[in-house]
């Protein structure tokens, strides 16, 4: 089985691994929802996928427009998921940091240390960039999230 992260939004990223914790994979999320399809049909076709999603909602003096567009967006992640075939687990962002980021201060730069001390072999700087991708770092964590559970 494939154990699959994603923090969804348009910062957001993409992880996956088998469920022994082997073959690491991480990705920035891709710019549209044909792309992401792509990216894990490419690379997860015929896998049992257990996947990850930060199970999101509106923010206070968040625009209607933008709230709408965000939550579209996540609607068609689970779409996507969906379509091929995902058992699907919505944590809250609370939920899965209490589990993973345990004894942080829960911050971006604290994910980004634990996906790293997690799986070192993880390269969280996208190509073009010089430092730590935080949407990828949260990707490897829910993924994390995701092998904790039964």
């Amino acid at each position: 089985m494939i154990i699959l992260g994603i923090d969804p939004g348009i910062k957001g990223g993409v992880a996956w691994c088998w469920d022994n914790g082997e073959s690491v994979k991480s990705h920035p999320m891709p710019a549209t929802r044909k792309q992401l399809y792509q990216l894990l049909r490419d690379n997860l076709a015929g896998a049992k996928l257990k996947a990850v999603v930060e199970s999101v909602h509106s923010m206070p003096k968040q625009g209607v427009a933008s709230t709408f567009k965000f939550g579209k967006g996540y609607g068609e992640v689970l779409g996507i998921l969906t379509a091929l075939g995902a058992e699907i687990i919505e944590p809250t962002p609370q939920a899965w940091k209490k589990v993973v980021l345990a004894g942080t201060d829960k911050s971006k730069d604290a994910a980004i240390q634990v996906a790293e001390n997690l799986y070192p072999e993880i390269n969280l700087v996208p190509k073009g960039c010089r430092k730590p991708h935080d949407g990828m770092a949260d990707a490897v964590c829910l993924m994390h999230y995701g092998r904790t559970l039964p």
